[in-house]
């Protein structure tokens, strides 16, 4: 067997750890051959980069390149002395030896492809291989070093093992495998056995930092098998569960298709309440009273409020529209115990005109703004409308009018150049449960991003193309868009209908998102551009929730019995988010995390990394 092995930097932050990895290596090398992935010892990195902020205030990229690839120089030379004490025969590559080709990106090139004759002949030798991570070189032409920016070893260590056709890529860190959430948060959150790429996915686009999605991109790609473990103990760890591999080239190997298909669901039927209170209970409710009549619902979509008052529009299939439909007739005057007295301008509305949901998905979406934008640009160009719009790390759904989705689907499989399909009733993988009982629990993962600062567009004029304009508009500034809302709504503002449309961004990228928007809307004659930095993300994440009725019911409840005011909901197949302020995040992680059950009987303790 060939192995790949990644060790962080709090796992080789002193001589000590490194002395201590070298003799997992030696036991790992009598029987296998070895690829080792190292990153810079404990906090090299963040010391570089502090020196450079010391000489300028903005260093060149290119020179930082040269700076930051040197901290793992020191640790491949080191661990390989370690080997070669130990008996073992080693040898220390750096990115560019071992022959990873970037494209000319400095501090965040992807991986063309890997050249892995020389990396091949010492393995032929008997030699364990330690290759700088986080690190590549441009090509023969110029022999530009670079860096692959944030989850660069991680990334390095999988598109090695994809190129090499490894039997399996071990990450080795501080925990001990992948956790139901973080354990800083909630010090007893569970281990799980296994999960799916998807699953994931998403937990590591949400912020859970054990595996960066990049890496996580290209083991679902390349079907590679992935094992998360401690480097402190010799626990097996969590299993990262791919499709079976299926040839695919090398080349351009982190430049893959961005979308991996087009689906399209027509048996959809959509539901809202309009001019509801913006109270902690109302979701709720609303949704507690849906699963009481075990109702799978699909898209959830909140969009933010005005003063006091709110919209939740939900999706469900079509022969339970009528039975939802009485449900949120018969909870609407309910709603006043929960929220205000004044109901008389509330109302369902649930409009029986077939729609249709539209997906894009695929993991090489996440970081690549111009990918939603494409979409909307499509659909756009067909002159299709689009009613609704929800998002995931690696989905975005719009709903259309049923009779646009055959030109729709057409249009968007051309765009990206992929199949179409319709969207699946139920996953393929299907992970081992952590009780080893075959029952998946609806929520295998809870995680929080306190990263995000919200914008909304108010009253964007209600015709194709609108959303295709905004989000190109940032697309082109490289601001990545997380969550994206369209409320369900219309307003009429001068005899023009129009929607609100709110999205969340990095924290750092909020102050251009606004100053670009607010340009752009007075030429589009919209409303005004709102913006919230105070804001968390909380998700909860499951592959088995699609047949669940009642998640969403009990991750609101949760929030609702803290008293914690929901501002917006999106929704996807396996992942619910709800946006809350800042200051209830941490408190929402928990007790969501605690409705699910999914603490464990131990505690997890995360060692403190060790300062070099």
């Amino acid at each position: 067997m060939l192995i790949v092995q990644k060790y962080g930097g709090s796992s080789v932050g002193s001589v000590e750890r490194i002395q201590a990895v070298a003799q997992r290596i030696v036991a790992t090398a009598h029987h296998h051959r070895v690829v080792v992935v190292v990153s810079a010892m404990g906090k090299t990195t963040d010391g570089l980069v502090k020196l450079a902020r010391e000489i300028s205030s903005s260093p060149n990229r290119r020179e930082m390149d040269m700076l930051l690839s040197t901290g793992e120089q020191v640790t491949i030379a080191l661990m390989s002395m370690a080997l070669q004490e130990l008996g073992q025969p080693a040898i220390s590559m750096t990115g560019v030896q071992v022959g990873i080709v970037t494209e000319a990106e400095h501090t965040r090139a992807r991986i063309l492809q890997i050249h892995t004759e020389r990396l091949e002949r010492h393995l032929n030798a008997g030699k364990v291989v330690v290759v700088a991570g986080f690190q590549g070189v441009t090509g023969q032409a110029d022999l530009e070093i670079t860096t692959l920016g944030r989850g660069g070893s991680d990334t390095s260590a999988v598109a090695l093992a994809a190129a090499l056709q490894a039997d399996q890529c071990e990450i080795y860190t501080d925990v001990p495998g992948i956790l139901t959430t973080d354990p800083r948060i909630v010090p007893d959150a569970q281990l799980m056995v296994e999960i799916t790429c998807d699953e994931m996915l998403e937990l590591a686009s949400l912020g859970a930092k054990v595996l960066h999605p990049r890496a996580v991109e290209i083991a679902r790609n390349y079907g590679i098998p992935l094992v998360v473990r401690s480097s402190w103990s010799d626990e097996p760890g969590t299993r990262v569960v791919a499709a079976q591999r299926q040839p695919r080239p090398l080349e351009g190997l982190e430049l893959t298709h961005p979308v991996d298909t087009v689906e399209f669901d027509t048996n959809q039927g959509a539901i809202s309440l309009l001019r509801i209170p913006d109270r902690p209970g109302i979701a709720a409710s609303l949704f507690g009273g849906i699963a009481v009549q075990s109702l799978n619902v699909d898209l959830i979509i909140q969009s933010i409020h005005e003063g006091n008052i709110n919209d939740i529009t939900f999706t469900v299939t079509q022969d339970s529209f009528k039975q939802a439909i009485a449900v949120a007739d018969a909870i609407l005057p309910t709603l006043a115990k929960v929220g205000e007295n004044n109901l008389s301008q509330a109302e369902v509305r649930g409009d029986d005109t077939p729609i249709a949901k539209v997906s894009i998905t695929g993991a090489g979406m996440i970081g690549r703004p111009r990918v939603a934008a494409q979409m909307f640009i499509t659909l756009a160009e067909a002159g299709i409308n689009i009613q609704m719009i929800s998002t995931s790390e690696v989905k975005v759904s719009c709903v259309i009018a049923a009779e646009d989705c055959d030109h729709a689907v057409r249009a968007l499989g051309k765009s990206f150049k992929v199949e179409v399909i319709p969207e699946p009733t139920s996953l393929q993988l299907n992970p081992r449960s952590n009780s080893g009982d075959g029952m998946l629990p609806p929520v295998r993962g809870v995680a929080l991003d306190r990263n995000q600062a919200r914008l909304a567009i108010r009253h964007v004029p209600d015709h194709p193309g609108m959303a295709a304009q905004i989000f190109a508009l940032l697309a082109e500034r490289n601001i990545s868009v997380d969550m994206i809302i369209q409320s369900q709504r219309c307003h009429a503002v001068n005899g023009v209908l129009t929607r609100d449309i709110a999205f969340t961004v990095a924290q750092d990228d909020a102050d251009e998102a606004q100053a670009v928007l607010e340009h752009a809307a007075a030429q589009w004659v919209c409303g005004e551009v709102v913006v919230n930095r105070a804001i968390a993300k909380v998700s909860a994440v499951g592959a088995a929730m699609v047949n669940s009725p009642g998640v969403a019911a009990r991750m609101f409840e949760a929030l609702a019995q803290q008293q914690i005011n929901i501002s917006m909901i999106a929704t996807s197949e396996i992942k619910i988010s709800c946006v809350v302020d800042e200051a209830d995040g941490v408190r929402a992680l928990q007790v969501i995390h605690r409705a699910f059950g999914l603490s464990g009987s131990r505690t997890i303790v995360v060692p403190s990394v060790a300062k070099v």
